[in-house]
């Protein structure tokens, strides 16, 4: 009897599945959102498809953490926006559905990371308080203001893992001190630089994206910041 051929988002999720094994995380539960820049330098990358790939990458992992299979998104530029969830029923044409042909959403401005990172704070600490941990995928394509460092500070208390994906040629001079960043209770963040995100096969990317949020779980659990 033939296999059943699997579609891409379901070879993502084994792809996922396997990363997980062997980080000894294949029972983590945590709700799993998406920061997506859409500052003007970020133009090309809407109209060549990379960001709606990038989508249903991350959404292969909240597939495995989150108990609804959904995958948290905001994008920002000196504005920000909360979209609706990315699904498997929705993420096949999501960036053109729920970004671009948004009217409502400010588009390819300044890029201004505070106001997004306080409104995911706010909406997994203040509107839907859990247990669970939050593990935010973060996406810039340049300098991000220093700004940052105050939030990310003042957020190491909090059930929050920030990961923080650079893509593009930038040199990420903030995001690169981070893990060297004093104040903090735990290290909740980590930086990782990729020049061309499409040419970055999905096992490499997984292991990569989920290098340090075991340690941080196995720190905020011995801080009681999560349980």
């Amino acid at each position: 009897m033939e296999e059943p051929i699997l579609s891409t988002i379901d070879l993502r999720k084994k792809t996922v599945k396997n990363a997980l094994i062997k980080k000894e995380m294949v029972h983590v539960k945590a709700r799993v959102g998406i920061v997506i820049d859409i500052s003007g330098s970020m133009l090309p990358l809407y109209g060549n498809g990379t960001v709606q790939e990038v989508v249903e990458r991350i959404l292969a992992i909240a597939c495995h953490f989150d108990d609804n299979a959904s995958l948290d998104v905001w994008v920002y530029d000196q504005y920000f926006s909360r979209l609706p969830e990315a699904t498997e029923k929705n993420f096949d044409t999501y960036v053109v559905d729920h970004i671009l042909n948004n009217t409502n959403i400010h588009k390819f401005g300044m890029n201004n990371e505070p106001p997004v990172m306080e409104d995911v704070i706010h909406k997994y600490i203040n509107e839907e308080n859990s247990d669970l941990p939050v593990f935010i995928i973060f996406i810039n394509d340049g300098g991000v203001v220093k700004s940052i460092k105050k939030v990310i500070a003042n957020a190491s208390v909090q059930p929050i893992f920030w990961q923080f994906v650079g893509i593009g040629y930038s040199d990420f001079k903030v995001l690169k001190n981070l893990d060297t960043m004093e104040g903090r209770v735990v290290d909740n963040a980590n930086f990782i630089h990729l020049n061309d995100i499409r040419v970055v096969n999905d096992e490499t990317l997984y292991d990569r994206l989920l290098n340090e949020f075991p340690s941080w779980i196995k720190e905020a659990k011995l801080k009681r910041i999560i349980r």
